[in-house]
């Protein structure tokens, strides 16, 4: 009898798939005891994009949560998602921090890790994968999935043999999308499982509706181990339901020998939960077969949705869809998961919304196209290269040998507000988010995100203007088009709206505030700002000099000053947008007669950041 192990995904994967990867510890605690002891192989509770909402959303310590999962789930593998060389950041790390941060995530709870590159450039993992078995934990050696004219079952293999010889435990197909079909599933498994001595483990997204039955195919031809998610949260964008895998092969060889009933109490608590984040929801995280072509993965489309609509671009989305596999082929058709699902898609939003393709390039690609990923599974489009990155030089060898090692100078640059070395390590990930994020802390203001009810709402007490309205004054009617919000800053949040057409930014001023369910005078006003935050609003765009941004986002540099001199093309800024930075470039030669901006501003493509005078 071939017992299957199921690992079940609720704590991580399936939130990120399908609420933007807001769950909070405090909402996984009470049903803690009864997923360690329903008999899982492994609970997947950490890793993947949760490290980054912790810290940038729910102002959590994603180390602490990981100590607390630790304590309340004494008789389970807790297993985490790593990004190989990029760990849980969007960059390649020198060894020295790939090293410790392995280290003092074993120390702190984690036993299984599931190790990947994003462009299956298995020099990518080798540190990683060494660190994990020092450890002496257990590593999981992952094949990305994905399907393109450069990808084909003998080089999966290849890929098989080679994770084999780096000493993995086990080995993931990690098909992030859901585009394993059935009978390639049974084709794929049935060779890898005679090429390679190490259990396989199976991981699909229910997207395109094929997961459940590759499963059977899989297990039918030797894969032993699934990832499966609690009904809760499974399905769709996330994964086939747990329960319903378990009831499907329940009595036969491969029974799992879980127990329905109490997965199902399992699911009755995760159902509440639910509704509590239900403002993440997005209408994007059902089956959806287009994945076949545009390959989002499941944990990027419910994010990528929020990120539109919070620019106010929400309508675009199918736009956004198309462009992608474009984006991919021109890239040399890397597998879509973190962080080259962010590089393609980020790119994919800017040539959709800037109007023209690659008009504006992120940083990232830049770098990707210079190779400082790894090495590209296809050949990429030269035009766009070129574009990209001009005559600089293209490196091959292992990005990380490039490195110098950088743990000493994060220590001392942090050393003030940093409390450990997981401190230390949480800014090597995400450096002006950690440093503002221990700021808050050591002040005592750490808050997270709001959650929005929709029991206030539907009593009336809590209201929610709508996206698009018309406003008389005075005899005058004006048609109101909200396009966007920026970054609540103290009592003070700016709103991009369209006035008859024209782009405004307004910034709302809170007065005084409206109880739930009161009937309170609460007052807001509104004025312009600028980037010193006084009632003077930032230039428009008005002649080629005007540098301005493609998308709103936040600034993470002002590269220039007032007088220096500038030629076309020169970066000027960069600035944050959908997690990936992008330099702003200088757009005409001449002499900065004016910077608008600083760094941590909020800013908006209506708005002039900086001047040039031309030449």
């Amino acid at each position: 009898m071939t017992k299957i192990h199921i690992t079940e995904l609720v704590l991580r994967d399936g939130h990120q798939s399908i609420l933007a990867t807001r769950m909070r510890t405090e909402d996984m605690l009470p049903i803690l005891s009864k997923l360690d002891s329903a008999g899982f192989w492994s609970l997947e509770a950490w890793g993947g994009a949760t490290f980054d909402a912790c810290v940038r959303f729910l102002r959590e310590d994603p180390w602490a949560r990981l100590k607390t999962l630790r304590k309340h789930l004494p008789n389970s593998r807790i297993q985490m998602l790593l990004r190989g060389q990029n760990l849980l950041g969007y960059r390649h790390y020198p060894d020295d921090v790939v090293r410790a941060f392995v280290q003092k995530s074993a120390d702190n709870g984690v036993d299984v890790f599931r190790v990947f590159d994003a462009m299956n450039d298995l020099r990518n993992l080798r540190v990683s994968i060494e660190a994990v078995k020092k450890s002496g934990k257990h590593a999981e050696g992952t094949i990305c999935y994905t399907t393109s004219p450069v990808h084909n079952i003998p080089h999966f293999v290849a890929l098989a043999k080679e994770l084999e010889s780096m000493g993995c435990d086990t080995i993931a197909i990690k098909d992030m999308a859901g585009l394993l079909t059935p009978y390639t599933t049974a084709e794929l498994v049935k060779v890898i499982k005679a090429a390679v001595k190490m259990p396989i483990h199976l991981h699909s997204h229910a997207t395109s509706g094929l997961s459940a039955m590759s499963f059977l195919k899989g297990v039918e031809n030797g894969a032993t181990m699934l990832d499966t998610c609690n009904s809760a949260l499974g399905e769709g964008a996330s994964h086939s339901s747990t329960e319903s895998i378990v009831a499907a092969l329940q009595g036969t060889e491969y029974d799992t020998g879980l127990n329905l009933a109490q997965l199902q109490e399992i699911t009755a608590y995760f159902r509440e939960v639910r509704k509590k984040y239900w403002q993440f929801e997005s209408d994007f995280t059902g089956v959806d077969t287009r994945v076949l072509v545009n390959q989002v993965p499941g944990g990027m489309i419910s994010n990528l949705s929020n990120q539109l609509k919070e620019q106010g671009s929400l309508n675009r989305m199918d736009e956004v869809l198309a462009e992608i596999p474009r984006v991919r082929e021109d890239l040399g058709f890397p597998p879509l998961v973190t962080p080259t699902s962010q590089i393609v898609g980020t790119q994919a939003v800017l040539n959709v919304l800037t109007g023209g393709r690659y008009k504006s390039v992120t940083t990232e690609v830049k770098h990707y196209l210079q190779g400082f990923y790894g090495k590209a599974p296809g050949p990429v489009n030269q035009a766009v290269q070129s574009l990209a990155i001009g005559s600089a030089d293209v490196i091959t060898c292992r990005p990380a040998d490039l490195l110098e090692p950088e743990l000493d100078k994060l220590r001392n640059e942090i050393e003030s507000l940093a409390k450990s070395e997981e401190d230390v390590l949480t800014y090597a990930m995400f450096p002006d988010l950690a440093r503002t994020f221990f700021q808050e802390r050591a002040a005592g203001t750490l808050k997270p995100e709001p959650l929005l009810t929709k029991e206030a709402m539907q009593a009336g007490g809590q209201r929610y203007a709508p996206n698009e309205f018309k406003i008389t004054l005075h005899g005058e009617t004006y048609h109101i088009n909200l396009t966007g919000s920026g970054q609540s800053g103290e009592n003070q949040r700016p709103f991009y709206v369209s006035v008859d057409g024209v782009n405004e930014e307004v910034f709302v001023e809170t007065l005084s505030e409206v109880e739930v369910g009161s009937s309170g005078n609460g007052s807001s006003r509104a004025k312009k700002t600028n980037a010193e935050g006084n009632s003077s609003k930032r230039p428009r765009p008005a002649h080629q000099g005007h540098v301005t941004t493609a998308m709103p986002g936040a600034i993470v540099e002002v590269m220039v000053e007032i007088g220096k001199k500038v030629k076309a093309g020169d970066p000027v800024l960069v600035i944050e947008a959908m997690k990936m930075e992008n330099e702003v470039q200088a757009p005409v030669t001449g002499t900065v007669i004016g910077v608008f901006v600083a760094k941590g501003d909020t800013v908006t493509p209506d708005e002039s950041l900086i001047e040039i005078q031309p030449e």
